[in-house]
């Protein structure tokens, strides 16, 4: 069984080197179908899986100044009190209870559902928002927008691990279409660090993390992610972003049903 979750980290590290998205997305619920790992389990070891992976991706955008310090700030400010907040609920709820196993499960398939539509239409809503100046926030309203779309964030990577990426992204471009990608890349990473470590802790207290499958994922994600990053020049995004897509759909509808 180690060996196939070294495997897993492998197949999932070498998508998200080759898209950049999809860490989580691919993750909990591979560990939740395949595994039959527990639902908080998997959310709680993805999280650690995430938080270990993006410092090294943060170090690197940072050596490269890929990486808006005033936006991490607003969106911290919204994403590490949630994150905290849904810890102690579901603290006070049960992780381990049939009933709440059941709702992390449909959190899943509804952020990864986001992950799909975040991953399709990206590009389009950057298109209008370019052409349409002046449907962009400004000002104290773009700060308060920031932190509340961090708070959507921090609640949702809490329970289901999974939106810190496309989602986020896809966020940020609303927010702020003037990023460049590799900006968006970056600033997305560094936020979400804090963020999943702060999340990975609160499972941790709760007792929902399994580091022996953690460190499995990580000795195969490790040169996953560096091959897929390697390969990533070769291969058309068009066509990687619509295999994703259509993998991710097909995992939330058998999370469904």
């Amino acid at each position: 069984m180690t060996l196939s979750y070294v495997v897993s980290g492998f197949a999932v590290g070498i998508l998200v080197g080759l898209t950049g998205v999809g860490g989580g997305s691919l993750m909990t619920p591979l560990l939740t179908l395949l595994f039959g790992i527990h639902p908080s389990v998997a959310v709680g070891t993805d999280l650690a899986f995430a938080s270990a992976t993006k410092v090294a991706g943060t170090f690197a955008h940072r050596y490269s100044g890929n990486i808006r310090w005033d936006i991490v700030r607003h969106l911290c400010a919204g994403a590490l009190p949630a994150a905290v907040i849904t810890t102690l609920a579901l603290k006070y709820f049960g992780t381990i209870s049939p009933e709440m196993g059941q709702i992390i499960r449909y959190s899943i398939a509804v952020s990864v559902f986001l992950t799909v539509i975040a991953l399709l239409f990206k590009g389009k809503l950057q298109h209008w928002l370019n052409a349409h100046p002046e449907k962009q926030l400004q000002g104290a309203k773009l700060t308060a927008a920031t932190i509340v779309a961090g708070l959507v964030l921090g609640t949702l990577v809490t329970i289901s691990s999974i939106g810190a990426g496309a989602v986020g992204a896809t966020l940020l471009v609303l927010l702020y279409p003037r990023l460049t990608p590799a900006e968006v890349a970056g600033t997305d990473i560094a936020y979400a660090v804090p963020l999943t470590a702060i999340a990975a802790a609160g499972h941790w207290w709760l007792g929902s993390i399994d580091w022996a499958l953690l460190s499995a994922l990580l000795l195969g994600s490790v040169p996953g992610i560096t091959l897929g990053s390697l390969a990533a020049r070769k291969v058309p995004e068009k066509i990687l972003r619509a295999l994703l897509a259509v993998t991710l759909t097909s995992v939330a509808i058998k999370l469904v049903f």
